[in-house]
């Protein structure tokens, strides 16, 4: 796939899209279902799905066997992608979607802050200027506007 960085901004804002749209679909299956532990667990077994075929398609089922040489901790993802789900299901009736997503996006961008500024799993650090810090601030800022 190519590696212009338009294309990876235009592929992330669609992929900001389509968290925003998950997080009220699987609320509203887990209202459905009267469990947000089920819609999540629900959720990803559609997701896994949906990547197995992925992955079969694309030729690259050879990786699952190298999966078993990694480090375990790698496997952490997932757990923390289904805790995001969860989270996110169980958020969007409490703070509705907007303040949720933005909640969300501080979060990301906090710890992004930090992990970029250590040069966490190998990236390259970057520095903890002004510029940066003042980013995660005015998120913080729309949290307080998206939700009084």
């Amino acid at each position: 796939m190519l590696q212009s960085p338009l294309l990876a901004v235009m592929i992330m804002a669609v992929a900001g899209m389509a968290i925003a749209l998950q997080a009220p679909i699987n609320s509203a299956l887990g209202r459905s279902i009267d469990s947000s532990l089920a819609a999540a667990a629900i959720s990803f077994g559609v997701g896994f799905a949906t990547l197995l075929v992925l992955v079969a398609l694309g030729g690259e089922t050879g990786a699952f066997a190298r999966a078993g040489a990694v480090p375990k901790w790698l496997f952490l993802g997932g757990a923390l992608g289904a805790f995001y789900v969860w989270a996110a299901l169980w958020g969007v009736p409490i703070l509705g979607v907007l303040t949720t997503i933005t909640v969300v996006i501080l979060g990301q961008m906090a710890a992004a802050l930090l992990l970029d500024y250590i040069g966490a799993f190998g990236l390259v650090a970057r520095d903890l200027s002004p510029a940066r810090i003042l980013a995660v601030l005015l998120v913080a800022g729309g949290v307080i506007l998206s939700r009084y």
